[in-house]
């Protein structure tokens, strides 16, 4: 364990701006994994607004082709249609879309507890190296993490900007602040 600092000393500056880029990193992962919650509320939404017409249009469409004779080009034209969004579908492929959104989420709400859990629960007990290490393990996730998710768009950013401004992320043992 490293002896005490003087205030204002080398280490007491190491330990300041460590703290510091630990709170970076927890508003960064809480920004981030707001964002994909979002991506992943959308993609969901895309999936429902495109897979529920196009299950109910091939329905009335073979429903329609077998009861009337004459309704062959209706039957038709739901059919083309019906593929038609079925295709969107796969082609965009929301359910895994909102999937990884959702799991890109949960990641960053563990670097962000992580980076919490480090600044306000052992920081002050960790030798400098101790701290410096915690710090590159959390950024290194964070880079990592960064690389795996999707970019949100800038409605998600948006979203997510006034939920965190709402309090989503605020827990009742940290009062108002």
């Amino acid at each position: 364990m490293e002896t005490e600092e003087p205030a204002g000393s080398d280490g007491d500056i190491r330990r300041r701006a460590i703290e510091n880029e630990l709170r970076r990193i927890e508003e960064s992962a809480m920004y981030s994994a707001q964002c994909q919650f979002e991506e992943s509320k959308r993609w969901r939404a895309v999936h429902l607004l495109l897979g529920v017409p196009a299950t109910l249009l091939a329905a009335i469409a073979g429903t329609t082709a077998l009861i009337e004779s004459t309704g062959r080009t209706a039957a038709g034209i739901l059919a083309l249609v019906s593929s038609g969004l079925g295709a969107v579908l796969t082609t965009v492929n929301a359910p895994h879309r909102t999937a990884q959104a959702a799991a890109s989420a949960n990641a960053y709400l563990e670097i962000q507890t992580a980076a919490r859990q480090s600044r306000e629960v052992d920081l002050r007990q960790w030798t400098l190296d101790e701290a410096r290490s915690a710090l590159a393990e959390l950024t290194a996730r964070r880079d990592e993490q960064n690389t795996k998710a999707e970019l949100p768009s800038r409605r998600a950013y948006r979203r997510a900007q006034a939920n965190l401004q709402a309090g989503t992320q605020r827990y009742a043992v940290d009062g108002d602040s």
